[in-house]
């Protein structure tokens, strides 16, 4: 077993999905959370991202080719679902309509499954990364590596998510203010990103 192999698959799941840049965007996506519903909401997030990530390194493929879509497709169509989720932490709509919610049977805008788990842990960069690293060698220890590599990952961003509260109140209402737009503005940035390669590897340019 070459484990110089796992070592890379690691270094480049961790860049692509960057729980280390995560977590302040974790923070502008659960102001006012105590840190119990952050809990809730960061497992609920790795655990969706860890079985959609499990069901594309072992199927995806397949999956895609399976209903006609191809993976520049799937990159754009998780760069205009970013892209939203950007407008919204730019112009605080997350923040009004919680505000609105007055009443207590309306349950918290819970962003975990989306945008989250998708596509912030499992976009189309990370899902597309598995789909590559799973097909690089043959064998189920191989598959199994590699999926091992993705859970020590999810973890890693798990246990930053769990740090977002005591970061959240060393930044007070002014500073996740404005570490929401700046970080909005990053979003809005990394969508179009996703737009512009899937337009370059759909090949129309």
């Amino acid at each position: 077993m070459d484990l110089s192999l796992y070592i890379t698959a690691f270094v480049t799941l961790f860049v692509v999905i960057d729980p280390v840049g995560l977590a302040p965007i974790f923070i502008a996506l659960t102001p006012k959370m105590s840190a119990a519903e952050r809990g809730r909401i960061g497992l609920r997030a790795v655990v969706i991202s860890a079985i959609l990530l499990t069901l594309f390194g072992l199927a995806g493929k397949a999956i895609l080719s399976g209903i006609g879509i191809s993976l520049p497709a799937f990159r754009i169509a998780g760069g205009i679902l970013l892209f939203l989720t950007a407008l919204d932490m730019l112009f605080e709509r997350r923040t009004e309509r919680r505000e609105g919610q007055n009443n207590d049977d309306q349950p918290e805008n819970d962003p975990s499954v989306f945008p989250l788990a998708t596509p912030l842990l499992a976009g189309p960069g990370s899902l597309a990364t598995m789909i590559l690293l799973v097909g690089q060698e043959s064998g189920t220890l191989h598959v199994v590596m590699v999926h091992l590599v993705m859970l020590a990952v999810l973890a890693i961003a798990l246990a930053l998510f769990h740090l977002a509260t005591p970061l959240a109140r060393a930044l007070g209402r002014t500073g996740t203010m404005v570490v929401t737009r700046l970080l909005g503005m990053l979003l809005a940035a990394l969508s179009i990103q996703f737009v512009i390669d899937g337009l370059q590897g759909s090949g129309l340019f």
